[in-house]
């Protein structure tokens, strides 16, 4: 049973490690499934970053002479899951890159929210070389939710023009044969 902060910090630390991880197993899959060039460019600056945070956490273990290990982080691999839900949908073009970037920014806020705390643990036990560095990753956390919703801004408008003219195209075909049959039985 945990009992002391240190404790839940270090507990938290390697939830987080291994939420990191599976993140860089499921972004390669976001890029590939991403239409929007910006978008993919996004993801694989983000898998970068996501390498680096997993690498800070690392260090932030091993500053406090912890073994380096993750602990099943269930929340990131539900998010996970419903993110390869979206993949393996009927989505297309602009419509995917919208679910896409939804999907990534639950993510982004699972970790935000993950990271906050885990400064705050890290200044409240006196690790404040430790809050620093994970401060860094808060910071790219949030940066990376708002370059999301940049984008989103972008792209939704594409999704529904793209949804609008299927709408057209499939409501104007039913019209065009009535109005050519009623042309005809007006002969």
């Amino acid at each position: 049973m945990k009992s002391t902060l240190k404790e839940l910090f270090i507990d938290e630390l390697r939830d987080l490690y291994d939420c990191e991880q599976q993140l860089i197993k499921a972004l390669p899959k976001m890029v590939k499934a991403a239409n929007s060039q910006e978008l993919r460019t996004g993801f694989e600056h983000h898998l970068d970053q996501t390498k680096e945070h997993a690498s800070r956490l690392q260090q932030a273990l091993e500053l406090l002479g912890e073994p380096v290990k993750g602990k099943k982080c269930k929340g990131m691999q539900g998010i996970v899951a419903e993110g390869g839900e979206v993949m393996s949908g009927d989505f297309q073009g602009a419509l995917m890159d919208s679910a896409l970037i939804s999907a990534a920014q639950r993510v982004e806020h699972y970790e935000i929210a993950a990271y906050g705390a885990v400064v705050a643990f890290a200044r409240l036990l006196g690790e404040n070389e430790m809050a620093s560095l994970l401060e860094q990753t808060l910071d790219e956390e949030k940066e990376t939710d708002q370059k999301l919703t940049e984008l989103s801004e972008e792209i939704n408008p594409q999704a529904i023009g793209a949804e609008d003219s299927e709408t057209k195209s499939t409501s104007e075909g039913p019209k065009a044969k009535s109005k050519t049959a009623k042309a005809g039985s007006a002969r």
